[in-house]
Parts: C-alpha cells; sequence; structure tokens
C-alpha cells in the first residue's frame, strides 16, 4: 500500500494538500465517518472538508454514543450541536421560525458545532438507526436546491451532494445571513475538490489507456474514456 498523507489521506505521490487553504468559519465541523467511508480513499471527501477548515475534526465509526471523543465535545458547554441532516423540522435559513438553540450562536455565547455524517446514503441511514439520538439535536439542510458535480460518482438523485459540497453550500448559505463573514471566500473547498475529480479521472483514462496498472480487480471493467468537462480545466 502507498504511503499516505493523513491530511488528505491520498497517497503521498498524489497529495492534495497543496490545494488546501484553511478557513475559519467560527463553525467547529465535525465529521462522523462510516468506516466503510474511511476505506474509500479515492472518492471519500469528508478528509478534504477536514483538511481546509479550521478546527474541524473527523470521527469514524458507528456507535457514537460509546466514543469518548464524541462525547466530549458533545458535553463541552462551549459548543451548541446540530445535525445536519434533511427534514421537515429541519432548518435552514430561510426557514420563518427559528430553534431556540440557534440564540446561542447570534449572540455569539456558544459556537456552533454542526456533525456531518460523512457516509453514503445508505449507510446514513444505518448510522442514524445506531444512534437514534441524533435526530433529537436541532437539524439544519439547505434553503436551496444543489446538483453534485461529482462526475464519476453515481448517485440515487443529482442532489445528493458529496460532504464537501454540502459544506461550501451551507457556509455560503450562512454567509447570506451574516452568520459566516461574508467576506471569507469558501473556493478552497470547491478547489481541491475539483483537483480530486480531475485527478481521478486522469488515473482512470491511464489506467484504460495501459500506461498506470490497475489497482482493483474491478477497474478492468472501466473502459471507456471519460472526457474531462471543462470546469475541471482551469
Amino acid at each position: 500500500m502507498s504511503e499516505r498523507c493523513y491530511k488528505c489521506f491520498k497517497p503521498k505521490s498524489v497529495c492534495l494538500c497543496k490545494y488546501a487553504k484553511e478557513l475559519d468559519t467560527g463553525i467547529k465541523f465535525v465529521f462522523l465517518m462510516h468506516p466503510k467511508e474511511f476505506r474509500r480513499t479515492r472518492t471519500g471527501t469528508g478528509y478534504l472538508a477536514h483538511s481546509c477548515l479550521k478546527d474541524s475534526e473527523v470521527i469514524v465509526g458507528q456507535d457514537f454514543a460509546q466514543n469518548q471523543r464524541f462525547t466530549q465535545l458533545m458535553s463541552d458547554p462551549k459548543y451548541q450541536p446540530f445535525l445536519m441532516y434533511p427534514g421537515e423540522d429541519a432548518w435552514n435559513v430561510k426557514s420563518k421560525e427559528q430553534p431556540p438553540e440557534l440564540k446561542a450562536i447570534l449572540t455569539k455565547q456558544k459556537i456552533p458545532l454542526i456533525l456531518i455524517l460523512d457516509a453514503t446514503w445508505f449507510c446514513s441511514k444505518k448510522m442514524i438507526e445506531k444512534n437514534p439520538f441524533l435526530l433529537e439535536l436541532p437539524n439544519l439542510s439547505f434553503a436551496g436546491t444543489y446538483s453534485s458535480i461529482f462526475t464519476f460518482k453515481r448517485e440515487p438523485r443529482a442532489d445528493y451532494i458529496s460532504t464537501i459540497e454540502c459544506c461550501y453550500y451551507f457556509i455560503k448559505e450562512l454567509q447570506e445571513t451574516g452568520l459566516v463573514d461574508p467576506a471569507l471566500n469558501p473556493e478552497p473547498l470547491m478547489r481541491i475538490f475539483k483537483e480530486m475529480i480531475k485527478l481521478q479521472l486522469t488515473a482512470e483514462n491511464e489506467r484504460i489507456l495501459g500506461i498506470r496498472a490497475n489497482s482493483h480487480d474491478y477497474d478492468a471493467k472501466y473502459n471507456k474514456i471519460k472526457t474531462i468537462p471543462d470546469y475541471l480545466k482551469d
């Protein structure tokens, strides 16, 4: 196995950290990463988001009620936890009513702690089943609808966006309300994400052309050259 960078979790030969830029959003993002996502080193974006977001953390597991670090964070009085999860009761920047927990954020009494399930949608549901208490937290969602640019990964629906896209669009929406400094530039999140996509598409084409050896048994079934989208050619 190639030696890995333990920030972006890519092989050191293709480390993406040079594209990362630390963003101080005033929010503590915590990525609850499913073990399968932890092993998804080709396409996982949780570590990429973590590499860009100041004071963010990754906690790998399934049963978080038994996780010591998770318990510490949830009991720390300086934080107000929220769960990023869609639902009828989820708050977004255009909601008419605000959850009472938001008051402590608006008055700067507490730091928002945003929990994001870093997993496939199927595994996310399984994580909720194992940790039903998460749904007792105030839920957050998007006011807008977004489509993923994840060109080589299929999702059940176009609006099922990746973890790093979730952070990017949520930060931009919060900037509209002043909850995140409007002067902050969140584009480094998309820059490193696009570089990952370009890296994977290029590597797949090289495997198809015989320039690069197959690294997994299933690589052989992908035999059609991928087009590099224009937005990745900048």
